[in-house]
């Protein structure tokens, strides 16, 4: 019985590792594709209207094809899944550098972002699965890592795109190592298969109402998210007058401040809960839009979007882990508020823009100030479907064992 445990144990910290990993692929292709735009939309012959239109396609695919990865979990097991999905995804990596003109480029990048959607839900509820037998939390530092291999490809694409490399090269380079280590990684996730008289959920179906709820806690948090990634730096260059290099930095370090506060983040919703994070978290990003907002130098400023950062950085991992928990179906109600966090980040950079022209930015940042608050007023819906309000999840004994044997959970594992 002893040694059972122990294996069960290494198992399941094997996933969380793996899991990781794959967390970490997935932001190295975000990241790859990212420093790359600019070559792209020259070699595509794209203005910047043009390609403004065609950056909306990857949220336009990821909202259509998401609901999708439910079924295919259900049909072929949950890590067979992961394993072809992230492969679609690493592989996608290479469709955008190769469109030659609007069109072209339009459907490379609904492809991306139907893959990138599909992969990503696959892979969130596969940690959330693994967060909720492991007993404590995980989803925070899940989402650093992705953070993280984000960093990691964006670095690599910036010293190709200053390198002067073909991004074609660079991203077929890019696609076959990252699909390499997804693979590889993929062997490690649990492999979760459904059970024989398990109804298969709907190809496609609309979100429940329990991932609506919370979905519009994540629509908050990440619009403040996109907001001050596209809109950092022009702020402190239009409103404060700081030099281009400044400016820039107060982007970079936007996303540093993020990325750490999620890898450690679980250890903070572990001691304090879900809830009680979030409402600090949204208090705090408060401040910090506040701060923005009332700015007399760009100090002020980058400090407040730092305080954003770090206020709004665990939120949607802890609404993912929510909505995993919120029903019987955790991959549809995970795919409802993607699709719901897809969608925010996809109108945040523009409507900001569009709120700026009719008023200014500061305004803007108001309203972006206003949300955050809304994280403090709604932060309790995250307590849904079984979530004490205490841990982020009711804590599984002997680290998701129960009486030596694996915890219930949504099918076998191998």
């Amino acid at each position: 019985m002893a040694a059972e445990t122990v294996t069960s144990t290494y198992r399941l910290r094997r996933a969380r590792f793996a899991v990781a990993a794959v967390f970490c692929v997935h932001g190295a292709v975000t990241g790859s594709f990212a420093t790359r735009i600019p070559w792209i939309q020259e070699h595509a012959g794209v203005s910047a209207g043009q390609l403004g239109l065609a950056l909306a396609f990857p949220a336009l695919g990821a909202s259509v094809a998401m609901p999708l990865a439910g079924a295919i979990s259900h049909r072929f097991g949950a890590r067979t899944a992961l394993r072809g999905l992230l492969t679609l995804w690493t592989l996608a990596l290479t469709l955008p550098s190769l469109a030659p003109n609007i069109w072209g480029l339009c459907g490379a990048l609904f492809v991306y972002g139907a893959t990138a959607g599909m992969s990503d839900v696959a892979m969130n509820a596969l940690g959330v699965e693994t967060e909720n037998r492991l007993g404590k939390s995980i989803m925070s530092s899940l989402h650093g890592m992705w953070s993280a291999g984000a960093l990691i490809g964006s670095a690599a694409g910036t010293v190709a795109a200053h390198l002067g490399g073909d991004a074609r090269l660079h991203h077929l380079i890019a696609a076959l190592v990252l699909t390499a280590l997804g693979l590889f990684f993929c062997q490690g996730v649990l492999d979760i298969r459904s059970t024989p008289e398990e109804d298969p959920p709907p190809r496609f179906s609309l979100p429940p109402k329990s991932a609506l709820i919370i979905g519009a806690i994540g629509f908050c948090a990440v619009f403040a998210e996109g907001a001050s990634l596209d809109w950092s730096a022009v702020y402190l260059r239009d409103e404060l007058g700081s030099s281009a290099g400044l400016a820039a930095a107060s982007t970079t370090a936007f996303a540093l401040t993020m990325t750490v506060a999620r890898l450690v983040g679980d250890r903070v919703v572990d001691r304090f809960g879900a809830v009680r994070t979030v409402r600090v978290g949204g208090t705090v990003a408060t401040l910090g839009g506040a701060m923005v907002v009332l700015a007399p130098h760009a100090a002020v400023a980058m400090a407040g979007f730092g305080l954003i950062g770090l206020g709004v950085a665990v939120v949607v991992p802890l609404a993912f882990a929510a909505a995993g928990r919120s029903g019987p179906n955790p991959s549809q109600a995970i795919a409802g508020v993607a699709t719901i966090t897809y969608t925010s980040g996809l109108i945040a950079p523009s409507a900001i823009g569009g709120i700026a022209d009719a008023t200014s930015l500061v305004f803007s940042f108001g309203l972006v100030t206003l949300l955050t608050l809304g994280l403090v007023v709604g932060a309790g819906v995250l307590r849904a479907g079984g979530s004490d309000g205490t841990g982020g999840q009711r804590p599984t004994p002997e680290a998701g064992t129960k009486g030596g044997a694996p915890a219930k959970s949504s099918g076998p594992v191998a």
